[in-house]
């Protein structure tokens, strides 16, 4: 099975609600287009700021990156979002300890990136967790490439907390919003349709 294969898989909740909405989207008017394009840029602008404002008091130096990894979990859907939430923090988790690990051993170089690429992205197939490929050898490429104060295990860990910041507050605000919606359906019921046989009794 090839990555492509493996990354949309059919049998993947998320998957399927993301190739579903993709194939609802495409069929909709321009207005209902521009009212979801709307939602959600006001769900992951609120996630984005909601995951930033918090990270200088807790200690970490890089809180976009909580804020890139709140927009990227974001979806209409919770289970799609809970998916991609799994793919960013096992991705982050794994690229950055194999990362961190080879950094440690063979130092800041070209041939050390493109080996903590390669063995991130091992990793995850070996774990069934292909779709998390692409996002662990992300991270490898900040940790292995871009210059950092401090250790490298340091680095390691503030990327992992700030990728599960930022994946903690992009479901949240997502459960929170499709929660009202169903308050709000819930309140307003649609009437059932008359039963013919009750009018054939009477």
């Amino acid at each position: 099975m090839d990555a492509s294969r493996a990354e949309t898989d059919p049998s993947d909740p998320g998957t399927a609600w993301t190739a579903r909405l993709q194939r609802l989207s495409s069929r909709l008017p321009t207005r209902a287009k521009i009212v979801g394009g709307a939602a959600q840029g006001l769900m992951s602008a609120t996630a984005a700021i909601l995951a930033y404002l918090p990270t200088k008091p807790l200690g970490l130096q890089e809180g976009f990156w909580g804020s890139i990894t709140a927009i990227a979990v974001v979806q209409s859907e919770l289970s799609a979002t809970t998916t991609s939430a799994r793919d960013q923090f096992v991705g982050a988790a794994i690229g950055g300890m194999v990362s961190s690990a080879l950094v440690t051993w063979g130092g800041q170089s070209v041939a050390v990136y493109a080996l903590a690429v390669v063995v991130s992205m091992t990793v995850c197939w070996m774990f069934n967790v292909s779709s998390a490929a692409r996002l662990s050898g992300s991270t490898a490429t900040i940790v292995a490439l871009v210059p950092h104060h401090g250790t490298v295990e340091w680095m390691m860990l503030s990327r992992i907390a700030e990728v599960g910041w930022g994946i903690a507050v992009g479901v949240s605000v997502v459960w929170l919003v499709n929660r009202i919606e169903k308050l709000v359906g819930s309140g307003n019921p649609t009437e059932a349709p008359a039963d013919p046989g009750a009018e054939s009794l009477k």
